[in-house]
């Protein structure tokens, strides 16, 4: 097996490891385990676990943008691009209902820790909030663009806290129906404000 797809391999393992178990309780050995490979093989790619932190963070920001850039690409308007934001729970489901959502996981527990990979891990919800920024100035909603933006990103941590702790899949489709609700509110106000 190539050195390069080893290392993807560890990352990718740690990535599953970190989200389902946390940071603090996966060990080096524990991902060497699921990769199957020997200890002196995982110090060859890597010599901390904060090495491999920060791997999995600049993978789980790249994952990030790809799907971003992907919506983009193929729904048509922000409307459209935010609902697809708001379903990622649905989407997602079991896993949140097992683990919690991915990023608000991470960031949380690495504050908790005063982690200093605790920015870099935040830097995924700052790409989410951006992001919905953008899609909400296209709507037209101006200043209240940023708001707007986070509170769907709240929502988003809200309802994955919650699945998680109900595991009520009709709870989440429920607050889903909810927020695009909300969402057609927003649409038609800055719709009835373009045509005055």
């Amino acid at each position: 097996m190539a050195a390069t797809e080893t290392r993807q391999q560890i990352i990718d393992a740690a990535d599953g490891l970190f989200y389902a178990q946390g940071f603090a309780q996966t060990s080096f050995a524990d991902i060497a385990a699921a990769v199957k490979i020997s200890r002196g093989n995982f110090y060859y790619h890597f010599k901390t676990k904060d090495e491999i932190l920060d791997a999995v963070i600049d993978k789980r920001l790249s994952d990030r943008r790809k799907l971003l850039a992907k919506w983009d690409e193929t729904a048509d308007g922000a409307r459209n691009r935010i609902e697809c934001f708001i379903r990622i729970v649905i989407v997602n489901q079991a896993k949140i209902m097992a683990y919690g959502c991915p990023v608000g996981t991470l960031t949380t527990e690495l504050a908790k820790i005063d982690h200093p990979s605790g920015d870099r891990a935040n830097e995924i919800m700052a790409l989410f909030g951006d992001w919905l920024e953008q899609q909400f100035l296209e709507l037209g909603c101006g200043e209240n663009s940023r708001d707007n933006a986070l509170h769907v990103l709240g929502w988003s941590q809200g309802v994955s806290t919650l699945a998680q702790a109900f595991k009520d899949p009709a709870y989440v489709e429920r607050e889903v129906s909810k927020i695009l609700t909300w969402l057609d509110g927003i649409v038609a106000a800055t719709d009835q404000k373009r045509s005055q």
